[in-house]
């Protein structure tokens, strides 16, 4: 049984609480037309003992859990974005949005997965807020999950201690506890458990992904959005990513002791400054026999994965930004590049990403980094949702706000997709305007309706093509809003053979 109670204010201006009887104890956030809970424990703190571990359940609480800030954010470089109001190991919380008055588990739920390259991000993202969506019918949940060092070392010690002898891929197990708690408590906010969406961008997305080819997370989730997942690359094997780990040294009693900004120091001992494009790579997820038992392409060619409807897709400019301090920009460059990343088809890859002089080599990297790490991923996955008989959906965002010179960047989407673009200028964003409000508008509607029917389409919304690998559709969201096919074919038909011709883990 479950209660939920509005408290009115106590003082002028003072905020109106809620409080919330759910099964892992009372819960008190701010009220209102939306309410918000803020902060909510998922798992114990994973301090001390528990720092690489898999998170550890929490026994229910008793006296009302005051869930009206968001909690820490783990360890990571400074963003103007996030709003926690300190950084902390113990950072698994998850704060959920929801309408006043909902009636127990009748809303969908919308399940948001950070991105941040699995070293950053937060659920409390000014971009990522869940007000717009739940104040139009959902209820949605972002949480925290630990990364880089914390979420993703794989170490020998490690292993031997942890009963399945595995290490890494912590914060996959976060994620999975996350779900878990929605499982468990999202009908006391008003959502219903078996319309759950899990949607995310880049390592969030990715997360989703993998997870989806995890005997471990069967039936957490129901339907996905996967906004430029970086899915379908090799991964590390646990022993690679084990060997990576000892460069933190071997005496894990002294690892853990460390304070967790002394820790989060060391994570350029695993993160190059330059990701190899075509190679594993660790502190992120790996193939541990575990959570995630092979790589994703055999494991989705083999049909070894749940298949779930999916809207998915890329934005026009993946790579730009997020290649801006390569030191890649001379043909000769250019030229290691390739050979590094494709060996024998060096010379094909160089056709597909025509490079003339020095001056052109800067837009070839920001392309082949975008395709390589995204948009070949996105392509694959259409393939194989569509082919196990799931429905799927696939965009291209093309709109570059007109105070931008460049993109549409890596993650600009977001805010049109939570109709957050006035937060998100205000936290140093560009400047957005009608355009773009528009747009907002209507992705943020076909994302609600899918969550709520499992279908974007509806209503006065543009016709959005289902999914098909004959025709590779797409609907295009940017300065018009229409249907194309094809997008970026001949170069992820290069990386299809590239891709072939390599032995399979």
């Amino acid at each position: 049984m479950t209660e939920a109670t509005a408290q009115p204010s106590t003082a002028a201006g003072a905020p109106v609480r809620a409080t919330v009887r759910a099964a892992c104890g009372p819960v008190t956030g701010l009220g209102g037309e939306v309410r918000a809970f803020l902060g909510i424990p998922y798992a114990r703190p994973p301090v001390g003992p528990l720092r690489w571990r898999a998170p550890q359940p929490l026994a229910p609480w008793r006296e009302p859990l005051d869930a009206t800030g968001f909690g820490p954010d783990f360890p990571q470089a400074p963003n103007p974005a996030l709003r926690a109001p300190v950084q902390d190991e113990d950072c698994l919380r998850l704060n959920v949005w929801t309408p006043a008055g909902a009636r127990e588990g009748s809303l969908p739920v919308m399940v948001w997965f950070h991105g941040g390259g699995f070293v950053a991000g937060s659920g409390s993202d000014v971009r990522c807020d869940g007000r717009a969506f739940a104040a139009r019918g959902a209820v949605v949940v972002t949480f925290n999950y630990r990364s880089g060092l914390f979420g993703f070392l794989a170490h020998p010690a490690l292993s031997a201690e942890s009963g399945e002898a595995v290490s890494g891929n912590y914060g996959l197990r976060d994620q999975m506890a996350a779900l878990r708690w929605v499982r468990d408590n999202v009908a006391a906010f008003g959502g219903d458990p078996a319309r759950v969406t899990a949607f995310g961008v880049s390592a969030g997305s990715a997360s989703i992904a993998l997870l989806l080819v995890s005997p471990r997370a069967r039936g957490l989730f129901d339907r996905a959005i996967l906004h430029s997942p970086g899915s379908c690359r090799p991964l590390a094997s646990l022993a690679d990513a084990e060997r990576a780990g000892l460069a933190l040294g071997d005496d894990l009693d002294a690892l853990r002791a460390l304070p967790a900004r002394e820790l989060f120091a060391r994570t350029s001992l695993l993160v190059p400054k330059m990701r190899g494009l075509t190679v594993p790579r660790v502190l992120r997820p790996i193939r541990d026999g575990a959570v995630i038992p092979s790589d994703e392409l055999p494991a989705l060619a083999a049909g070894a994965f749940q298949a779930v409807p999916t809207v998915l897709g890329t934005n026009a400019d993946e790579g730009t930004k997020l290649t801006a301090g390569w030191t890649v920009d001379t043909l000769a460059a250019w030229r290691r590049l390739l050979d590094e990343s494709f060996g024998p088809m060096a010379a094909r890859a160089a056709a597909a990403y025509p490079a003339h002089d020095d001056a052109s080599v800067r837009p070839r990297v920001a392309e082949l980094f975008g395709d390589t790490q995204f948009d070949f991923g996105t392509r694959t996955l259409a393939r194989a949702i569509a082919g196990a008989g799931a429905p799927a959906w696939r965009y291209v965002f093309t709109r570059r706000p007109a105070s931008q010179r460049d993109g549409p960047h890596h993650g600009d989407e977001v805010p049109y997709a939570f109709d957050t673009l006035d937060a998100h200028a205000a936290a140093g964003g560009p400047r957005y305007d009608a355009a773009d409000r528009a747009l907002a508008r209507t992705m943020h509607a076909a994302w609600l309706r899918f969550a709520r029917d499992g279908d974007p389409n509806g209503g006065d919304l543009p016709h959005w093509p289902r999914y098909d690998a004959r025709t590779d559709p797409h609907l295009e969201l940017g300065e018009r809003i229409a249907a194309g096919s094809g997008w970026l074919a001949p170069r992820l038909d290069l990386l299809d053979a590239f891709v072939a011709s390599r032995p399979v883990a």
